[in-house]
């Protein structure tokens, strides 16, 4: 794992270094440490991350839109923060968890196993998704999401009415931040189960999902079943 620390207090940065090197033991491949929010965005330019763990001051800087950068990126964001006033409007970026200061060892390895977990899931789950727009970060409610289609390294945001934005994100990725209600139908796919109409099966093990916008997407032969089950 890739770690990237943005914390400008010395003897806070120098603790989250000693857990986390502590934590991920051998799983943990590069950690890098930036103080400002100008390092940290000049390293995250010309490096790849995994995770940013990020304060939300900075010498007196509000970190608010280090973080809509971030969670339009690749990587997990886990915010480490004193402000925890501003816990909940971290998670409707789509933070990973968000974890107040002081801080212990315990719940800093409960942040970063919800990364580390396969099907691990964020702590709350978004109400917006940042996208790279332009030079600028928007934010797409998630409410709009009908489905998400992967495309390589990145993933295909389709809201309703037909619009599509690209994601930054892998599927794997979004996957941990959405909320329950989206379900991986397919290794290509998320969709939001509300906007399921009904569920076909066709001669040679084909499945589909008929979507009440009339988009019909495949579904993988494991999650039929499941699938069927909780439409019911």
């Amino acid at each position: 794992m890739k770690l990237l620390l943005i914390e400008d207090e010395p003897l806070v940065a120098q603790r989250l270094e000693r857990f986390c090197r502590e934590i991920l033991a051998g799983g943990l491949e590069k950690l890098h440490s930036a103080t400002t929010f100008d390092q940290a965005g000049a390293w995250l330019a010309e490096n790849p991350v995994d995770v940013a763990l990020l304060d939300l001051n900075l010498e007196g800087q509000d970190g608010m839109e280090l973080l809509k950068r971030s969670v339009a990126s690749s990587f997990h964001t886990i915010i480490v923060s004193a402000n925890t006033d501003r816990a909940l409007e971290a998670f409707q970026y789509g933070v990973m968890d968000f974890v107040p200061k002081p801080f212990t060892r315990e719940r800093l390895a409960q942040a970063l196993e919800r990364v580390r977990s396969p099907g691990g899931r964020a702590a709350f789950a978004a109400r917006n998704l940042a996208v790279k727009k332009a030079g600028r970060v928007e934010l797409v409610a998630i409410d709009d999401v009908v489905y998400v289609q992967g495309a390589g390294n990145y993933s295909e945001l389709v809201l309703a009415g037909g619009r599509r934005e690209l994601h930054d994100k892998t599927l794997e990725k979004l996957e941990t931040v959405l909320p329950a209600d989206f379900e991986r139908i397919h290794k290509s796919y998320l969709v939001r189960m509300s906007a399921v109409k009904a569920l076909h099966s066709a001669e040679g093990s084909h499945y589909e999902a008929e979507l009440k916008n009339g988009v019909c997407l495949p579904i993988g032969r494991a999650r039929y079943k499941e699938l069927r089950e909780k439409l019911q």
